[in-house]
């Protein structure tokens, strides 16, 4: 609402141009008197009284209040799903365009929660392109814009730096923002399903990279069990991507694919073309680990290929790792060392953990090789890159083959100190170092906690 004095010119103005006194337009709730301190500025009306006002005069709330038509607010609302359509079915830097225009118009208009979902949706285009600074820049942007707001509505935006971070690597400073907003939800009586089964789903995967099975496996339950009470398809299809990466680890292949089949019909629905990319590369890790490679193979060149459509670089080069492994398990090493080397030649590269997992997969390549200090030059620099990242998941198995490839050079207390270290990683608890586990909403309390 603008200041007194220009609510008053405003009101006299529109009086004035429709012929009313100060009687006519006051009555029959108020008193010429009052119109009249009104229109000079000296007090400040209540929205009741605007209200009235606006109703007498012919217009809207919005104009006389802020001197904004109402139906421009309006058309920079349609205009902003219609970037988010843009982000869904085409390339990530023309729906940006989108979104930079229509923050602009809405910082002209003094809008600030236009200006948010217009920050939002930078921030997605930014992590669709790799951008990950920028992406961070913009969620933490939008999320001070609504600093007031009920948590719920913050969802989205802690959400997306979360995303940010996890993907630079940031595993752990990722789980305390999801952890925290988890909790606040839950601790003030804010349990909204919707937000609390976006960030359910969110934490899952920094929890698996890190380690914390057990914490992801409850994180899964709790989004499961809020999914009825959310109405959005596209969320519940995000949980049901996110999920079946908790059935992997616990070995549940079936119920793996079968969650992935019910997000991957929803997006294709929706037409929802990175999301579904992310469907197809899933799965052809879940076939991977399954043991079927040429399954595997088609659904992660199809990711590929969908990715590398909408100019998704960050994401892509993450399926070109996974489609490396892939490959040398074929038998095609040198197809695989080549796609994986590229990556690590080119200035932002695949993101912290799927770096080690190409030092990793070269790192056997050259084993077979028989070049064991290429190997270990491999091994090593995998190992600092998850380690800095906090991925312990992968850490355990990354010191057992460098402990063997020491072990067969005859090195045995650089070995056993490998192994040492691998068996630190797998007796660890599974947590991240930020205490207890994020508490479930009240009505869901009876499921028990993870273990620390």
């Amino acid at each position: 609402m603008d200041e007194p004095a220009e609510i008053g010119r405003r009101v006299q103005r529109l009086r004035t141009e429709r012929g009313l006194t100060q009687r006519q337009l006051a009555q029959p709730s108020y008193t010429p008197a009052y119109v009249s301190t009104l229109e000079s500025g000296k007090v400040r009306p209540s929205e009741t009284a605007l209200r009235f006002l606006a109703g007498r005069l012919g217009t809207s709330y919005e104009e006389l209040a802020t001197g904004r038509p109402a139906h421009l607010a309006t058309e920079l609302r349609l205009a902003l799903t219609d970037a988010q359509r843009a982000l869904a079915t085409g390339p990530a830097r023309e729906a940006a365009a989108q979104f930079r225009r229509l923050l602009a118009e809405a910082e002209r208009l003094e809008l600030a929660d236009e200006r948010a979902e217009a920050l939002l949706g930078l921030g997605d285009c930014a992590l669709e392109a790799g951008e990950l600074a920028d992406a961070a820049r913009h969620f933490e942007a939008a999320e001070l814009l609504l600093a007031d707001q009920p948590l719920p509505r913050r969802a989205r935006a802690v959400r997306g730096r979360a995303v940010a971070h996890l993907l630079a690597g940031e595993l752990r400073y990722a789980c305390y923002l999801l952890e925290s907003a988890i909790d606040a939800l839950n601790a003030g009586g804010l349990g909204d399903p919707e937000a609390l089964v976006l960030l359910y789903s969110a934490v899952i995967g920094p929890y698996i990279d890190m380690g914390a099975h057990a914490r992801a496996a409850h994180a899964a339950e709790l989004a499961l069990a809020l999914a009825p009470q959310v109405g959005d398809p596209a969320l519940v299809a995000g949980m049901h991507r996110q999920v079946a990466r908790t059935f992997l680890t616990e070995g549940r292949v079936a119920d793996a694919d079968a969650s992935l089949a019910k997000a991957q019909a929803v997006y294709r629905q929706l037409r929802l073309r990175t999301d579904l990319a992310h469907c197809h590369w899933m799965r052809g890790y879940v076939q991977a680990q399954h043991g079927e490679l040429a399954a595997a193979e088609r659904e992660l060149r199809t990711a590929r290929e969908m990715l590398v459509a909408r100019r998704a670089a960050l994401y892509t080069a993450q399926v070109e790792v996974e489609l490396a492994d892939v490959l040398r398990r074929l038998g095609r090493c040198e197809e695989a060392a080549g796609l994986v080397s590229g990556l690590l030649e080119e200035g932002s590269g695949p993101g912290a953990v799927h770096a080690g997992g190409a030092h990793r997969l070269l790192g056997l390549i050259a084993e077979e090789r028989g070049d064991a200090e290429a190997a270990e030059e491999h091994y090593v620099r995998a190992l600092a890159l998850l380690e800095r990242s906090g991925a312990g998941g992968d850490m355990a198995d990354l010191c057992r083959l460098l402990g063997d490839l020491l072990r067969r050079e005859g090195r045995t207390e650089a070995a056993m100190d490998a192994y040492r270290t691998g068996l630190g990683h797998r007796a660890a608890p599974g947590t991240t170092t930020l205490g207890p586990a994020p508490a479930a909403p009240a009505h869901l309390a009876p499921l028990p906690a993870p273990p620390r």
